[in-house]
């Protein structure tokens, strides 16, 4: 925006581009409270935090695997409502889950954390009900605990999955997590490492005669350093490490 201004404008020099930078930020913040207010409007919710609509418009300039992240919480909203209608849950809850699921992944470059996390934090921070919260928390998880939070999570994959919404091919996707898991498995003593959460989290299992309890806090750290250094993705890895020691004997 910064660079239109400038361009158009043809004067071009360290103070009008400080100038030009400001109105940029201003305009663009205008813009973000818009699109959260729209947004808010189209999935028919009201009596929202302003600060969290705000937040909300943020992810107008988020995207995952190249799928806008506002229009796709708007997909998930719709769908959720459609569902949640159906299967005889809460719908306003529902809605209101599915809009701000994603909504930790406005801040996720700036705050540390997993989305789903950071997302259950500001939910509520801002006043949501725990019910509506824990859409954000548990959408990844594999057997959520509400209703409403299983329709977040079909509502979310049936979004993600529609032809065209993500650019990522197939073939890309298994790279990653091949990636993921190959510099994994290259540190000694790991006996497997499991890429989940669709690469957002990476399981590694460590062979308890190699591999002592420090050990295994130096290598998880380790292990986040060189995935850090060395891989490029999206928002945030977390790395699990598990020492886990088995001793079976039989009475006859």
């Amino acid at each position: 925006m910064a660079l239109d201004k400038l361009l158009a404008d043809g004067r071009i020099h360290p103070g009008r581009i400080e100038e030009a930078v400001e109105e940029a930020k201003k305009e663009l913040a205008i813009d973000i409270k818009k699109s959260g207010e729209a947004a808010v409007r189209e999935a028919g919710l009201a009596g929202i935090d302003p600060r969290l609509v705000q937040i909300l418009g943020r992810l107008k300039y988020r995207t995952s695997y190249g799928q806008n992240q506002l229009i796709h919480a708007l997909e998930v909203a719709n769908l959720a409502g459609i569902l949640a209608e159906e299967l005889g849950a809460d719908v306003p809850t529902a809605k209101k889950g599915a809009l701000f699921h994603d909504i930790g992944k406005a801040v996720d470059h700036e705050v540390q954390g997993s989305h789903p996390e950071i997302g259950y934090d500001i939910l509520k921070k801002f006043g949501m009900p725990e019910e509506v919260a824990y859409c954000a928390l548990g959408h990844h998880e594999d057997s959520p605990k509400t209703l409403e939070c299983i329709i977040t999570k079909v509502a979310d994959a049936i979004s993600g999955a529609r032809i065209g919404a993500r650019k990522d091919t197939y073939e890309n996707y298994l790279q990653r997590l091949t990636e993921l898991e190959g510099l994994t498995a290259s540190f000694g003593g790991v006996e497997k490492a499991y890429a989940i959460q669709a690469g957002r989290e990476i399981r590694v299992f460590v062979t308890p005669e190699q591999v002592d309890d420090w050990q295994a806090v130096k290598m998880a750290r380790d292990i986040a350093n060189k995935i850090q250094d060395e891989l490029k993705y999206p928002g945030e890895i977390k790395v699990t490490l598990i020492r886990e020691k088995r001793i079976v004997e039989y009475a006859r």
